[in-house]
C-alpha cells in the first residue's frame, strides 16, 4: 500500500492532505523518517509524532487461540476467543473465520470481512489448512497413503489431503476442508487418536511463532495480500 493511502485511511485525511502531512515530516516507517508519499508499506510500523497509526475500517487479526477457549463470538458459560481481546476491537463487529475445536489451538483468523470470509469458508476455494498433529500410536506408511486418498468419516468421503509424518507419533496435515472435527475423526478412522491438535497455518500464513497462546496482532498489508491470492 501506498504510504500516502496508508496515513489517508488511518487518520481520515484526503490523498491530497496525507501527501502534505508527510513532506511536512513528523512521520517514520520503522523508526526512519518518512517524506515520500509514494513509498510502500508492508508490515512496517508507521508512526506520526510517535504515535502508532493503522488503518481504519476493516480488521484482520492472527489469534494464537489457546487450548479450552470457544471459537465463537459469545457464550453465557464459557470463554470465548472475544473475552481475550481488548473492547476497542470487541466493538468493531470482529467474528472467525472458521473455527477451531474447544480443545485444539493455534492460528484463528478474526476479522469484520463478512465477504473475505464468506471467500476463505467457501468449499470452491480450497484453502488449505495445516495442523500439527500429536497422536497415540504410531503412524505408519499404509495409514498415511489412505488418509491422504480419502476415508470415510461416517457417511462422508474426505477429498485428497497431505500428511508429513515427523515423527513416529507426530505428523501434520494439510486438509482443504472443514468438516466437523474433521482431522481428528480422519485419524480416528484408521485406528489412530489425536492427543493434540494445532493448527499452524491458514489461507497461505502461517502461525507467528512469536505469538504466545492467547496473544493476537493485525495482519499487514503484505500478509493480507497472500490470503487474498490464495482465493482469487
Amino acid at each position: 500500500m501506498r504510504l500516502d493511502k496508508y496515513v489517508a485511511d488511518a487518520l481520515g485525511l484526503t490523498r491530497s492532505e496525507a501527501r502534505e502531512l508527510i513532506k511536512r515530516g513528523g512521520l517514520t516507517v520503522d523508526g526512519q523518517p518518512a517524506t515520500a508519499p509514494a513509498a510502500h508499506v508492508d508490515c512496517q510500523e508507521v508512526l506520526y509524532k510517535g504515535e502508532k497509526l493503522k488503518p481504519k475500517g476493516l480488521v484482520y487479526l492472527m489469534m494464537n487461540k489457546p487450548a479450552g477457549v470457544l471459537s465463537v463470538t459469545e457464550d453465557k458459560n464459557q470463554k470465548t476467543v472475544m473475552d481475550l481481546l481488548p473492547d476497542g476491537y470487541r466493538r468493531s463487529g470482529l467474528f472467525p473465520a472458521g473455527r477451531l475445536d474447544k480443545d485444539s489451538e493455534g492460528f484463528l483468523l478474526l476479522t469484520n470481512d463478512g465477504a473475505l470470509a464468506h471467500e476463505i469458508l467457501s468449499p470452491k476455494k480450497k484453502v488449505g489448512k495445516t495442523y500439527l498433529v500429536r497422536l497415540s500410536r504410531d503412524l505408519d506408511d499404509e495409514k498415511i497413503y489412505i488418509l491422504e486418498n480419502g476415508v470415510d468419516i461416517v457417511g462422508y468421503v474426505t477429498k485428497p489431503c497431505k500428511v508429513e509424518r515427523l515423527e513416529p507419533r507426530l505428523a501434520k496435515i494439510t486438509v482443504t476442508e472443514g468438516k466437523y472435527h474433521q482431522v481428528k475423526r480422519m485419524f480416528l478412522a484408521v485406528g489412530n487418536h489425536v492427543d493434540s491438535l494445532k493448527r499452524i497455518s491458514f489461507a497461505g500464513l502461517d502461525l507467528d511463532e512469536s505469538l504466545a497462546p492467547g496473544e493476537y496482532r493485525e495482519l499487514c498489508t503484505k500478509e493480507l495480500d497472500k490470503i487474498l491470492r490464495t482465493i482469487q
